[in-house]
């Protein structure tokens, strides 16, 4: 069953169409959209949203290819970079006793998740993400704290607010200051992906409170 989407969030897939999704370049997106569902289309390119964003909750779900002929890096490989350069891996990891850091859940090659909480191949499964940017001095230059993440697979955390000092390979820039948009890797797998919506997250929460 799928994750309902909270009042506050914003969707990024409608079901119906891309049209709120472009490739790195700028051109329309290619992937398939079929009974609420996006595809890979193989050479078509990563998609990316629209929006962008700094700190952040995002929601999605992906289902894997049954691809048992494939080892490693080669069985349903896929990516969600968060701000369109912070990689978290989306792979066919499932039944892996110790997952690493190139495994599904990983921030790529930076931090293996804490544990494999993945489903076979086929199933749906979710992610849940929330994400706080880098903190800078006042003149925009100097890094005050790198960025966090926080993970959520299937209902059990695998990241808890790991520190993530820089972009992961094949990150769309370097503009560590900048809100980024969500992207999803073209790895050449049919990875199908659905339910993708996002919570904008002030920067630091209210120091006061309205009386009841």
């Amino acid at each position: 069953m799928s994750a309902i989407r909270p009042v506050q969030a914003k969707e990024l897939f409608n079901g119906t169409d891309l049209d709120n999704w472009r490739t790195r370049d700028g051109s329309a997106a290619g992937w398939t959209v079929e009974d609420g569902i996006m595809t890979v289309k193989k050479g078509t390119g990563d998609v990316v949203t629209q929006e962008t964003f700094r700190d952040v909750q995002i929601h999605l779900e992906f289902r894997l290819p049954d691809m048992p002929e494939a080892t490693g890096q080669a069985k349903g490989n896929s990516g969600v970079y968060i701000q369109g350069r912070y990689e978290i891996q989306v792979l066919d990891s499932y039944g892996f006793n110790i997952p690493g850091k190139g495994d599904c859940g990983g921030v790529y090659d930076v931090h293996a998740p804490l544990l494999n909480a993945c489903k076979p191949a086929m199933e749906w499964q979710s992610y849940d993400i929330v994400f706080r940017a880098p903190r800078f001095d006042q003149a925009g230059h100097e890094i005050q704290d790198h960025a966090r993440i926080t993970l959520i697979q299937n209902g059990i955390v695998i990241q808890n607010n790991v520190q993530v000092t820089g972009p992961t390979g094949g990150a769309m820039d370097y503009k560590l200051n900048d809100p980024g948009p969500l992207l999803l890797q073209d790895h050449g797998d049919l990875v199908s992906y659905r339910n993708i919506w996002a919570i904008e997250l002030p920067p630091i929460g209210s120091d006061t409170y309205e009386p009841r």
